[in-house]
């Protein structure tokens, strides 16, 4: 499958973006789809992931703000980031891993099998 992610850009704080995740070559609903980003010079970390099965997790700093959904005819998966401040200034990456991967691995970089290209959010003070 071929991960193609769109939509970042420039932000105020308290502002919103909305990042698309188009997946080609096959159902994004057979994976569990996930979100990364990574800050300059910092290591590749998690945001939330979408599970085959439509529940989600988030990691807490995003809580509450950010939600992952999806649009099954568009085989798009989005990542909708309210209330964005400084701190969520990263590359942001989708990703794809299989639908029997356990959640604790979903947590980690490691754990996807495909990787879109990235899209950088940077959010002003």
């Amino acid at each position: 499958v071929q991960l193609q992610a769109s939509g970042g850009g420039l932000a105020q704080n308290g502002g919103s973006l909305r990042l698309s995740c188009k997946a080609s070559g096959r159902s994004f609903g057979d994976y569990n789809m996930g979100w990364f980003r990574q800050a300059p010079g910092k290591e590749r970390k998690f945001v939330g992931v979408l599970r085959w099965r439509s529940s989600t997790y988030y990691t807490d700093s995003v809580k509450g703000r950010f939600t992952i959904s999806r649009d099954i005819a568009k085989n798009t998966v989005y990542l909708q980031m309210n209330s964005l401040k400084p701190e969520d200034t990263a590359v942001y990456y989708c990703a794809a891993a299989s639908n029997t991967a356990i959640l604790s691995t979903l947590l980690d970089p490691r754990g996807y099998d495909y990787w879109g290209q990235g899209t950088l959010v940077t959010v002003s003070s």
